[in-house]
């Protein structure tokens, strides 16, 4: 299991052990994926991390400050090179939505064990596992997770794609903070596959839904108890087509709201024929129903757009409910290239989401796609075979909405995304702000560190709006022509105030930088770190989350593989085997391969 770290961030001044360093706040970064096995891989991959506050212990004066965060996460996962390698790194019918949570501000975390459908004894070469040997030691059954759960007893599995808020709690007169917080947690969801089920009949239509698990009690839920969560509940209206995609959620948190208490979840709707709409789900009981609305047209994928995606969904004090997309372009259309221009849109919903507004270009980005890796057939920013960058110029969002009162709110809006501009090898982490409801936009100013190429980022503003932290991911090399020479990968947090203007960025936090070389994605035929990266803020304190390489092991046999497969030789041999450390064979990647986690910094008043 793995050990939980920290590393203090050491002040530029300091007196020696004489004197006493006195600080109004102390910041630390620390890892969030705390749980799984940093030796097998593919046990020891999470990406894609999402991250949120419970402002309602504010709101009863309870200490201490306490966060919950999620990420795409293969602890419960077999090890590659066991069982049927075929699958690797995913195993059929086995959850991959990791929950972890703190209660000292993120100077700490617990990832909590629960009981699913799991393969993580599932260790070593072919038929081996940490059991005796037997004919059936891979195959599938219950048994420790570390992934949300509940969802085995509805035939479902939990796919990924997290995405995390606190709301207030329903009681017997409506949604109040004294009745305690909720903790929501929407996830992209399957039905378990037809062999492995005990009746044919999926659990839904289509091939992805989206599912909210709830949890009033965050303390049982991390001290490993199922019995604290719900069971999840379908928030997507699904048809046979359907595969619902890159949602968000949000609960309505500020009590001067008039629909304080609103659930809401917007998501891609991926549909047969191409049509992808986003689409918006609400709930005013406290999650135990949704109901959809379509909030913008169903363009066609192909041939000149790719889809809208990549949604923020956020309310402001008055309950104004506010989604943010990216429409794309595709840059293999002779009448668009290389980068392609995209377009951010807003629709707003002033009835808690009953209707919506038309959509509003807020304004014209470049997409950071100067190259479509022909064998991953994605964009990629940081070489041959890297990670996809299909989202990086998604808007991320936060608004100033007072939280949880509300009293105090200035309804700021901040924005941030990863631009093309100027050029290749340049790509800039963009803000641009709001003090008019979405109406006018401040030009976009771009704040990423000398030598960062941004690849990911997201904001966090302070309620009253005095305060914006923004998070990126970047990589600090430039596009790699070959797999063979290493690359870096960096998380970043800045701060500026916004008092009049956000102004005098400075950088707060640096991680350490990491070879992204060793990540992969589902066929191992290139890197993986997911789509996003997140942030909050109370008035007193930020926290940020990001995807981690620096201990990611990177394999030169993966490497060379990886390159060998773009030469089209349909000769070419399978991938190298990731084995456990101590079982290296020749021919596959010796000792440790992979290790991405997920990684905070705290900002703790």
């Amino acid at each position: 299991m793995k050990k939980r770290r920290w590393h203090a961030l050491v002040p530029a001044l300091f007196v020696l052990v004489t004197l006493a360093f006195v600080s109004p706040a102390s910041a630390l970064e620390t890892e969030v994926t705390v749980g799984s096995n940093d030796h097998v891989f593919s046990q020891n991959k999470q990406n894609e991390p999402a991250i949120a506050v419970d402002h309602g212990r504010l709101a009863r004066g309870q200490a201490p400050i306490v966060l919950a965060a999620g990420a795409n996460d293969n602890i419960d996962m077999e090890g590659c090179n066991a069982g049927d390698d075929t699958t690797c790194p995913f195993t059929p019918n086995v959850g991959g939505t990791g929950i972890q949570f703190s209660f000292n501000g993120g100077m700490s975390w617990i990832q909590p064990t629960y009981t699913g459908w799991s393969a993580r004894h599932c260790l070593g070469a072919p038929g081996g596992s940490d059991d005796p040997p037997s004919a059936d030691a891979c195959v599938v059954r219950q048994g420790p997770i570390g992934t949300l759960p509940r969802y085995d007893e509805l035939g479902l599995v939990s796919d990924g794609d997290p995405a995390l808020a606190f709301g207030p709690r329903p009681g017997p007169s409506g949604f109040s903070w004294a009745n305690g917080s909720r903790l929501y947690v929407a996830n992209l969801t399957s039905s378990v596959t037809a062999d492995f089920r005990e009746t044919p009949k999926p659990a839904f239509k289509g091939f992805e839904a989206i599912y909210v698990s709830r949890t009033d009690n965050v303390e049982r839920a991390a001290a490993g108890d199922e019995s604290a969560w719900f069971q999840p509940v379908r928030a997507s209206r699904q048809s046979s087509a359907t595969f619902a995609d890159k949602e968000q959620i949000w609960a309505d948190n500020a009590q001067s709201s008039r629909f304080f208490g609103n659930v809401y979840v917007c998501w891609a709707d991926f549909r047969g024929g191409g049509a992808a709409p986003l689409v918006v789900a609400r709930s005013t009981d406290g999650g135990g129903t949704w109901n959809q609305k379509q909030v913008s047209p169903a363009h066609n994928v192909a041939p000149k757009l790719f889809g809208q995606s990549g949604c923020t969904i956020r309310t402001d004090s008055t309950g104004v409910v506010y989604v943010f997309y990216e429409e794309f372009q595709n840059p293999l259309h002779p009448a668009v290239g290389f980068p392609p221009t995209a377009t951010h849109y807003m629709v707003k919903s002033f009835d808690g989401g009953v209707s919506w507004t038309r959509p509003r270009a807020i304004e014209q980005i470049v997409d950071p796609c100067y190259f479509i890796d022909a064998v991953l057939a994605r964009c990629v920013m940081d070489g041959i075979a890297g990670a996809r960058s299909d989202l990086a110029a998604a808007p991320s969002v936060d608004i100033a909405n007072g939280a949880p009162s509300g009293t105090d709110a200035t309804n700021l809006i901040v924005r941030t995304w990863v631009d093309g501009r100027p050029a290749f090898n340049s790509e800039s982490v963009m803000v641009s702000w709001s003090r008019t409801g979405g109406e006018t936009w401040s030009a976009p100013v771009a704040i990423q560190d000398a030598g960062d190429r941004g690849f990911y980022s997201a904001p966090a503003v302070t309620p009253n709006g005095n305060r914006v932290y923004i998070v990126y991911n970047a990589f600090t090399t430039p596009f790699r022509t070959t797999t063979l020479t290493p690359r870096g990968l960096v998380g970043v947090v800045k701060q500026a105030n916004a008092n009049g203007g956000l102004t005098g960025w400075t950088t707060v936090h640096r991680g350490a930088i990491g070879d992204p070389r060793g990540s992969a994605q589902n066929n191992l035929v290139g890197e993986f770190l997911g789509d996003y990266v997140y942030a909050i803020a109370t008035r007193t304190y930020g926290a940020a989350v990001w995807n981690e390489a620096r201990e990611a092991s990177d394999c030169p046999a993966m490497d060379v593989w990886r390159m060998a497969i773009r030469d089209a030789d349909p000769a070419d041999p399978p991938p190298p085997a990731p084995q456990p450390d101590g079982i290296s064979p020749s021919g596959t990647c010796l000792g440790t391969f992979g290790n991405s986690d997920i990684w905070a910094w705290t900002n703790v008043p």
